[in-house]
C-alpha cells in the first residue's frame, strides 16, 4: 500500500504550513516583546485645550490625553496580525492615530492593534501613538505594568520594558501634569512645599517621651524611678491562655527581652471588681509599674492581653530594658478596632498577612476586615467547589476564561505573581487562629451581589464542566447567572454583567449557603466560632448611568453623552428577576441588592451567627437594621466627609446600623501619602492621606474635620448636621489593593498609617469637640477646634514613631514607608526635616554616588545639585529620593 496519498500528502502540508504560521506568529511576538515602551500623560485638561471629551462619552466631561511611544530597537516587523494588551484602570476613548485602535476587554483589560491602515514598524522606528482617556492621570500608578504581546497561536510574552514594579522605568515625569483642574488648590510636595509643611514640628527630647504608651491612655501617672527589664524577664500570664501568652512572649523576646527565672515580675490578672470605673469595660485594664516589679489587672482577658501590650509599647526596640516606672488606667474608646486588607484585587501572602496581624495586636487593634473576593479574584478555598480557586484565583491570558480569570491589574499573562494566588483551609485556619492568640476576630467578607465577577466566571467554568458530563443538574446548582440575561451594563471598574450574581435565583443563595457553611467550618476548625459574617454589597449599579453621563438625544452640558436606551440597570433583562418583580416580591431593580442582603441575613441567622456587615450602600433600601434577621447589623460607612458624610453617617446611625467609620477621604490607605505623582494610589476622594491628616480625624464629631482638612481638590468646606448622632460603633482603617502587586507594596502603603488609625480607635484626643446638632464648623473661618492643643498632640506622637515605633517595624521585618525629608537650601546651607522627626536624614551632593548624614545641629554648606533622603533606624532602608 502506497502511504503517500493524496489525502495524506495533504494533510502533511497543512501541518507544515501550521508550524511555519506559528513559528512567524512567535518570530512576531518575540520581536515586539523586546519594544521599548514610553508612556507620557501630556494633558490632563483635554477639555480645555480642543478635545471634545463630552461627545466622546467621559464622565462630567473629563478626559486626558497621553502618549505611548513604541521602539523597534531591531529589524522592521511588517505583520498586522499582532496585539498589546495592557492594563488601563481609565478607559482609553479615542487612538488619535489612524494606523491603530484600543479595544475594551472587560474590567481594565485592553488590547492595542492594528488597523488596515497599518503599514508595520520599520527598523528602529520610534512610532508616537497619541490616546485620549477618560478623567485623568494624576499619580504613576494610573499606569499599569506588564503589558504584553499576542500573535496568532504563539504564546504570549511580556514587553520587558513594561515587567517592573519600578514605574519610572517605562512612565515619563508627570512634570506640571499633577493637578485634576486648573483650579486644584492642592500643594504640590517638593522638598521645599515640604519642608515648609514639616516646620512647625521639632525632635523632642527622651525625657519628654519618658513614659509614653501608644495608643494613648486615659489616665497615666509616670513616677520618677525607672524598673530595669534588661536582665530579664519572669512571667506570670495565667489570665490568659496559652495561645495569647505564647503572642506576648513573642513580642517580648522581638524586643530583646528574655525570660528568666529571677527576672522582673510581671503579673497579669483578671479581676474586673478591682477596676475604677473608667476601666470597667472589657478591654479596660490597670498597670502598675513598679522597680520591682508590674501588675496589670484585666477586666476581662482582652484587658490582661492589652496592659502587657502596654508594657510592651514602652520598650525600645534597642533591647534596653529600661522604663519608666507608672500607673495607669486604661480602655478602649471604641468596640470596634478594625483594619481591612484586600486579597482579592491583588493577593498577599499569607506571611504579610500574619506580620500585620502582630502589629495589629500591638496597638490593640482587635477586628481583621478580611476581603476574600472580588471581580480579580477568589482568595480561600472552598471545600466541594474547587473551580473557585482552580479558576477564580488565577490570571493568565484564556480569553475563554476556563481555566483562569483575564489579567488585571498589571498582572500580565502569567500566574506568577500576585494577581493569582489564594489561601487553602489549612492557610486560612491558620491565620484564625493567629489573630485569635492577638484578641483580634477575623470578620470574612463575600462580596456580592456586585464585585462577584471571580465567582460567577468560576461557577460558569463549574456549570460547562459539569454539561459535558450531562448532570444538568448538579451543574445549575450553584451557577450565578441568568442565562436570559442580556443586560448592557458597566461595573464602577469597566465589568460588563458578569461582574454581578444573579440575586434573583435560588442557585445564587444555595452558592452563599455554601461558602458560609465551609467558612464558618473553618473556623469552628480554629477553635473560633464564627461571629460575624460581611456581606459586601456595594456598588450594584451601572456607572454609565450615573449622574456624570447624559442622553445625545438630551444633551446636559458638562456631562460625558452616552446613548442611554442602549445602558440597562443590572438585571434589567433577567427574567427571574423581572417575574420577581412582577409578582410584587421586589418593588423595582434598584431594591434588588437590598432584598438579597436581607435573604442573606436569615441564611447567617440559621447558621448561628449574631451580627452581618455591609457596605453602607448594599444596604441603602431595607427600612432599617430591625429588617435584617441578624441580632446586629453593622454598617461600614464610606461617605466622603466633604460630599456630605458629616450629615448622611447620621441616618445609618438613627436607623439603628452599628457605624463603622470606614470614609476615604481619611481612612483610606490606598490612597497616596502625599500629592506627589510618584506616590503610588487611587484617589478618587482625596489627594492625599498621611499621618498627620488621619491623626487629625475626629471620628464622633465629623462636622469638626471641616476645620482641619480640605476636599479632593484643596478646598476648605463647611460642615453640619441637624440630625441627632448616636455614635460610631468602630473605626476601621482600608487598603484596597488594586496599585498594591506585592506586600512589600502593602506594607508601604499600610505602615505607619495603620498606626494613627488605632490611636484614634483607642483614644478620644483631648481636642476632640463633642457632637452638637446645627453647630457648622467653616474651614478657614471657625477656630473650635483647639489648633494648638492639636499640633503638641501631634509633635508627641510623630515623635514616638519616629524615635521608638519605626525601629519596632524594622525588627519585625515590615516594609514601611519612610517619609521623604523636606529640604531647603538658605544663603548656600541646607536646611532639612521630617514629618516623622528623629530619623536619619541624609544628603548627597553627587547625584546620590554617595551620602553623608544631615545633622540639624551643623548644618553644612552646599553646593550645586543636591539630594536627600531619610534612612530606617536599621539603616537597611531608605525613602525615595528628593532632589532641591
Amino acid at each position: 500500500m502506497n502511504r503517500f496519498t493524496p489525502s495524506f500528502l495533504a494533510s502533511t502540508l497543512l501541518v507544515v504550513m501550521g508550524n511555519h504560521a506559528a513559528r512567524a506568529d512567535q518570530q512576531v511576538v518575540d520581536q515586539i516583546s523586546r519594544f521599548g515602551v514610553k508612556y507620557a500623560v501630556t494633558d490632563n485638561h483635554a477639555a480645555q485645550h480642543g478635545v471634545d471629551c463630552a461627545a466622546l462619552g467621559a464622565d462630567w466631561a473629563s478626559c486626558n490625553r497621553a502618549t505611548i511611544t513604541l521602539t523597534n530597537p531591531g529589524e522592521a516587523v511588517t505583520s498586522n496580525d499582532w496585539a498589546i494588551y495592557m492594563s488601563n484602570v481609565h478607559q482609553t476613548l479615542k487612538v488619535e492615530d489612524e494606523r491603530f485602535r484600543m479595544v475594551h476587554i472587560v474590567g481594565d483589560l485592553t488590547r492595542l492593534e492594528p488597523t488596515d491602515k497599518f503599514t508595520g514598524f520599520a527598523a528602529h522606528e520610534s512610532v508616537e501613538i497619541p490616546i485620549v482617556n477618560e478623567y485623568w492621570q494624576l499619580f504613576i500608578t494610573d499606569i499599569m505594568p506588564r503589558w504584553y504581546v499576542t500573535s496568532g497561536e504563539a504564546q504570549p510574552k511580556m514587553i520587558t520594558s513594561t515587567d517592573t514594579e519600578d514605574l519610572t522605568a517605562f512612565v515619563a515625569p508627570f512634570g506640571t501634569q499633577w493637578k485634576r483642574t486648573v483650579e486644584d488648590k492642592n500643594v504640590l510636595m517638593t522638598a521645599t512645599s515640604r519642608f515648609e509643611k514639616n516646620s512647625d514640628l521639632s525632635l523632642l527630647t527622651p525625657a519628654s517621651l519618658r513614659g509614653q504608651i501608644v495608643p494613648t491612655p486615659i489616665q497615666a501617672q509616670v513616677f520618677a524611678e525607672d524598673a530595669d527589664l534588661s536582665a530579664g524577664i519572669k512571667l506570670d500570664l495565667s489570665g490568659l491562655p496559652d495561645a495569647q501568652a505564647e503572642a506576648i512572649r513573642q513580642r517580648f523576646r522581638l524586643l530583646g527581652i528574655k525570660e528568666q527565672p529571677n527576672g522582673y515580675p510581671i503579673i497579669a490578672r483578671i479581676n474586673a471588681g478591682a477596676l475604677d470605673k473608667a476601666a470597667s469595660v472589657s478591654g479596660g485594664y490597670r498597670l502598675t509599674i513598679g522597680k520591682a516589679k508590674a501588675d496589670v489587672t484585666g477586666y476581662d482577658r482582652s484587658g490582661v492581653f492589652y496592659g502587657l501590650q502596654s508594657i510592651l509599647s514602652l520598650l525600645p526596640a534597642s533591647g534596653e530594658g529600661k522604663i519608666a516606672t507608672l500607673a495607669v488606667t486604661d480602655a478602649p474608646r471604641f468596640a470596634y478596632r478594625g483594619a481591612f486588607l484586600d486579597v482579592a484585587r491583588n493577593f498577599h501572602s499569607k506571611a504579610a498577612v500574619l506580620r500585620m496581624l502582630d502589629q495589629m495586636a500591638a496597638w490593640k487593634m482587635n477586628k481583621f476586615h478580611f476581603h476574600l473576593t472580588d471581580d480579580e479574584g477568589w482568595r480561600v478555598e472552598i471545600a466541594g467547589l474547587p473551580e473557585l480557586t482552580g479558576v477564580g484565583a488565577r490570571r493568565c491570558h484564556d480569553l475563554s476564561e476556563q481555566h483562569c480569570l483575564l489579567p488585571q491589574l498589571g498582572s500580565g499573562p502569567f500566574s506568577n505573581n500576585n494577581g493569582s494566588g489564594f489561601f487553602s483551609r489549612a492557610d486560612y485556619i491558620e491565620i484564625v487562629k493567629y489573630a485569635a492568640a492577638r484578641n483580634i476576630e477575623v470578620i470574612p467578607e463575600v462580596d456580592m451581589p456586585a464585585h462577584a465577577r471571580a465567582a460567577v466566571v468560576s461557577m460558569e467554568a463549574r456549570y460547562h464542566r459539569l454539561m459535558e458530563k450531562g448532570d444538568a443538574s448538579a451543574a445549575s446548582e450553584y451557577r450565578l447567572v441568568d442565562p436570559t440575561d442580556s443586560s448592557n451594563t458597566t461595573s464602577v471598574q469597566l465589568y460588563d454583567r458578569t461582574s454581578y450574581l444573579n440575586p434573583c435565583l435560588d442557585s445564587s443563595l444555595r452558592f452563599t449557603d455554601k461558602v458560609i457553611s465551609e467558612i464558618q467550618a473553618m473556623h469552628l476548625a480554629a477553635g473560633q466560632p464564627l461571629k460575624t459574617w460581611h456581606f459586601g454589597g456595594d456598588e450594584a449599579k451601572n456607572i454609565r448611568l450615573g449622574a456624570g453621563y447624559s442622553d445625545r438625544a438630551k444633551p446636559v452640558t458638562g456631562t460625558g453623552l452616552r446613548t442611554m436606551d442602549e445602558e440597562d440597570k443590572p438585571w434589567a433583562k433577567s427574567l427571574a428577576c423581572q417575574k420577581l418583580i412582577s409578582e410584587g416580591k421586589v418593588s423595582d431593580l434598584a431594591h434588588l441588592p437590598s432584598s438579597f442582603a436581607l435573604k442573606v441575613s436569615k441564611l447567617v441567622k440559621a447558621h448561628g451567627i449574631d451580627s452581618m456587615q455591609a457596605w453602607q450602600d448594599g444596604l441603602k433600601d431595607a427600612k432599617d437594621a430591625g429588617a435584617f434577621s441578624t441580632a446586629q447589623v453593622r454598617v461600614n460607612f464610606w461617605d466622603t466627609l466633604y460630599w456630605g458624610g458629616f450629615d448622611t453617617a447620621n441616618d445609618w446611625a438613627n436607623k439603628g446600623y452599628q457605624v463603622v467609620l470606614s470614609n476615604p477621604d481619611y481612612l483610606y490607605m490606598d490612597f497616596p501619602s502625599e500629592v506627589n505623582p510618584l506616590e503610588r494610589g487611587y484617589y478618587w476622594g482625596t489627594r492625599f492621606t498621611d499621618e498627620r491628616k488621619m491623626f487629625s480625624f475626629a471620628p464622633n464629631n465629623l462636622p469638626q474635620n471641616a476645620e482641619t482638612s480640605v476636599d479632593r481638590d484643596g478646598n476648605t468646606f463647611s460642615a453640619k448636621s441637624d440630625k441627632a448622632w448616636l455614635g460610631a460603633y468602630g473605626i476601621s482603617a482600608q487598603l484596597w489593593s488594586e496599585t498594591v502587586r506585592t506586600d512589600s507594596n502593602m506594607e508601604y502603603m499600610i505602615f505607619p498609617r495603620l498606626f494613627t488609625a488605632a490611636e484614634r480607635g483607642w483614644h478620644r484626643a483631648s481636642w476632640e469637640q463633642d457632637y452638637q446638632a446645627g453647630k457648622e464648623y467653616v474651614g478657614g473661618e471657625t477656630r473650635y477646634v483647639d489648633s494648638q492643643a492639636l499640633l503638641t498632640d501631634w509633635q508627641r506622637f510623630a515623635n514616638l514613631l519616629g524615635q521608638r515605633e519605626l525601629a519596632k517595624l524594622d525588627l519585625a521585618g515590615v516594609s514601611y514607608r519612610l517619609p521623604v525629608p523636606g529640604a531647603r537650601i538658605v544663603n548656600g546651607v541646607l536646611e532639612a526635616n521630617l514629618a516623622l522627626p528623629g530619623l536619619t536624614i541624609e544628603y548627597s551632593l553627587d547625584e546620590g554616588k554617595s551620602w553623608q548624614r544631615y545633622d540639624n545641629g551643623s548644618r553644612p554648606n552646599v553646593s550645586g545639585k543636591v539630594s536627600v533622603r531619610s534612612v530606617s533606624p536599621d539603616g537597611k532602608r531608605v525613602s525615595r529620593v528628593e532632589a532641591l
